[in-house]
């Protein structure tokens, strides 16, 4: 188990907070792809928007947000309390007006049981299925190019779970509690198959405030299809790709705008 924070440094110079550096240097280069949604959500930020970030692990799109964008409020909300840590430090240093909450996000409020991966922090969540994230792995890492010895010698044991009871909270409670009435510029959804109870926990004037959602989504039983859907009911057109390095697994983003 992971019982020290590290640091890692990044291109531009700036030094983060985090578990696992090669954790988050995989990370940071997904947030920052030019052909990713998260740039393009990003883009479309206003100042005076609030960004809110629910799986926000250390930050380092909390970052992203607030980089291309000054004048935004984040807010980045992570309930591990390993990874809290580093986002709480990453918070402070590089993101103005930023706000870190420890919470889960979720359809209902209250407490759950929630698997923690110290290895593979980005994986962790209230549904977090060990044989299928060790195959999303290898599929990952085979498609950027290791060969299976390579693999073989970096999976064993990456999806040990610690249980962890989170605290729960839905995205209007904390949208009432700080940012009653301004404008929701960006809704970022990164829940590891959590992403529909997200979305259920938005009241309907609420969904009225968000401009953006973008989500990674696990596309199981149609998952895909429904929270496509259930945006297009809230007024937004959405839009889906997927990363060709995620091609073979369930993993697919999606991007939605007014």
């Amino acid at each position: 188990m992971v019982t020290t924070l590290q640091h890692l440094r990044l291109d531009d110079g700036r030094t983060v907070t985090c578990t696992s550096p090669a954790e988050a240097r995989m990370l940071w280069g997904e947030t920052t792809a030019t052909n990713g949604f998260y740039r393009r959500a990003a883009a479309r930020l206003r100042p005076g928007d609030v960004a809110l970030d629910i799986g926000a692990n250390i930050g380092l799109s909390a970052m992203m947000f607030a980089d291309t964008c000054p004048g935004i409020k984040v807010i980045a909300v992570e309930p591990v309390p390993m990874t809290f840590r580093c986002l709480d430090r990453n918070i402070a240093a590089h993101v103005p007006d930023g706000i870190s909450l420890q919470v889960a996000v979720g359809a209902t409020p209250g407490t759950r049981p929630f698997t923690w991966y110290p290895r593979a922090s980005a994986n962790s969540g209230f549904f977090a299925d060990r044989e299928a994230d060790d195959e999303a792995t290898k599929i990952y890492l085979h498609n950027s190019g290791l060969d299976d010895a390579a693999i073989a010698l970096i999976t064993p044991g990456l999806h040990d779970g610690v249980r962890l009871e989170v605290g729960v909270a839905t995205v209007s409670a904390i949208l009432d509690e700080h940012c009653r009435d301004s404008e929701i510029g960006l809704l970022k959804v990164d829940v590891e198959r959590g992403e529909l109870d997200v979305l259920h926990g938005i009241t309907d004037a609420d969904w009225r405030r968000i401009h953006t959602v973008v989500a990674e989504v696990h596309d199981r039983d149609g998952r895909l299809r429904e929270v496509c859907e259930l945006l297009g009911r809230q007024g937004m057109s959405a839009q889906t790709q997927q990363d060709p390095l995620l091609i073979g697994t369930e993993i697919h983003e999606v991007f939605a705008a007014r």
